[in-house]
């Protein structure tokens, strides 16, 4: 892994993930912690690079919609667990799934908005969980 891609991995890690968890919390009263598969986003800058906004903000995005008042709110603090993300090659690979208080999401962020997935959709996919 190059300089570029250690210094925005460290960025994401200390600085980013901190932040939207902050985020969330401000969203629905609670923070939900990031566990990001790293390895799956190799040396590519590219997928370091969009991997806050394709995921993160289109998240964040969506719990604002659900959260519109405190009976949303209730829902996702109770039901809402964990976010796990993953890094994948193509955008035919992509994938996303609510279970057991589990949101994953696998996205090609190195594809840009091609590989992700829509806030809408992550709300769908939230509500019928929740």
């Amino acid at each position: 892994m190059g300089l570029n891609e250690r210094r925005k991995l460290k960025e994401l890690q200390t600085e980013t993930f901190p932040a939207r968890e902050k985020e969330i919390a401000e969203i629905c009263g609670r923070a939900i912690p990031y566990e990001v598969d790293w390895e799956s986003f190799g040396e590519s800058f590219e997928a370091l690079n969009f991997l806050d906004n394709l995921s993160c903000h289109r998240l964040n995005m969506a719990l604002r919609t659900i959260c519109c008042d405190e009976m949303g709110k209730e829902a996702v603090r109770e039901g809402l667990q964990l976010v796990k993300l993953k890094n994948v090659a193509t955008p035919a690979e992509k994938q996303i799934r609510f279970q057991g208080g589990v949101l994953e999401m696998s996205c090609a962020y190195a594809k840009g908005t091609e590989g992700m997935h829509r806030d809408g959709e992550i709300r769908e996919v939230l509500l019928a969980g929740l």
